[in-house]
């Protein structure tokens, strides 16, 4: 669906943005309730965690992986699919099936990256030969990390530190891109980063910076996830970090000449544009969450 009117495109994206947000919001929590760790202490949990996150995570980081694809295709380079599918999402999912294999996530990490690893050489060999080996290696390799590394920090959170706080997480990052797209339009004068996103302002990342500030303060005063002083730091370092992972979104974008890495969410573009603040944002968080915990 392309939207090309301002006002279309502002009413899909809150149409939407608020849909994603009541049903992201309710798989976490009834997710949550099924393996017992919204209300129940540690160790009363289920010993497995996060099944259904892990499956909407293992179905988007496909569907990005496939964007991304497409993206690379336009540079003229080819990324080693369904290998490079299928190890991204094994990646992605990485706090998952050690519970069930009863391994470290270490082990599991460094096992299938190896294999991946592997695999890609063996179909490059079968379908392209000695041609382009680098190229296309290197654009596989990229994809796996991109998605499936930065991804997996995003059931890291939800496995190690609980429901309540990959909700903060999301909700944190997300507010801040409707705070940098809201101040950005209304005041926006002084660009941020032109060759990169002409739309993107310096009151865009005030406004980002505000807007998860006090989403930052809200989850920290109603649910005491961390200290209240703590919280609007927090926040703004998820604006901050999440304002530069939407910029190297655009940076993949424009080298391939592309305006949305696809048209499959109306008033977003595609899974990467919707996913893409937090990426970057999610191994920062996680290692946030873990030293105030």
């Amino acid at each position: 669906m392309e939207l090309s009117h301002p006002a279309d495109m502002l009413r899909y994206r809150l149409l939407f943005g608020t849909l994603m947000t009541i049903l992201l919001a309710g798989l976490v929590l009834f997710d949550g309730w099924l393996d017992g760790s919204l209300t129940a202490s540690t160790a009363d949990n289920c010993p497995v965690q996060a099944t259904l996150l892990m499956a909407l995570l293992a179905v988007t980081l496909s569907l990005g992986g496939i964007e991304l694809s497409r993206l690379a295709a336009g540079r003229g380079l080819a990324v080693l699919n369904p290998v490079t599918t299928i190890g991204l999402v094994l990646v992605g999912t990485a706090w998952y099936w050690p519970q069930l294999l009863q391994i470290s996530q270490g082990m599991y990490l460094l096992s299938v990256l190896a294999f991946v690893l592997a695999a890609m050489f063996l179909q490059q060999h079968l379908q392209l030969g000695n041609d382009g080996v680098l190229a296309n290696c290197g654009v596989s390799c990229f994809s796996l990390l991109y998605l499936g590394l930065l991804g997996a920090f995003v059931l890291g959170i939800r496995i190690d530190e609980g429901p309540w706080a990959i909700l903060m997480f999301i909700f944190v990052v997300k507010c801040s891109d409707i705070g940098a797209y809201t101040l950005g339009k209304l005041f926006g004068k002084h660009k941020l980063a032109p060759r990169v996103s002409p739309k993107k302002t310096w009151e865009g990342l005030a406004g980002a910076i505000v807007a998860a500030m006090v989403v930052s303060i809200a989850f920290a005063l109603v649910l005491g996830i961390m200290q209240v002083w703590v919280a609007p730091i927090f926040g703004a370092c998820m604006a901050v970090i999440g304002q530069l992972s939407d910029l190297a979104e655009s940076m993949l974008k424009r080298d391939a000449q592309q305006k949305d890495s696809s048209n499959r969410v109306p008033g977003f573009g595609g899974i990467l544009d919707v996913i893409d603040s937090l990426l970057l944002a999610a191994p920062v968080a996680y290692a946030f969450f873990g030293r105030t915990a």
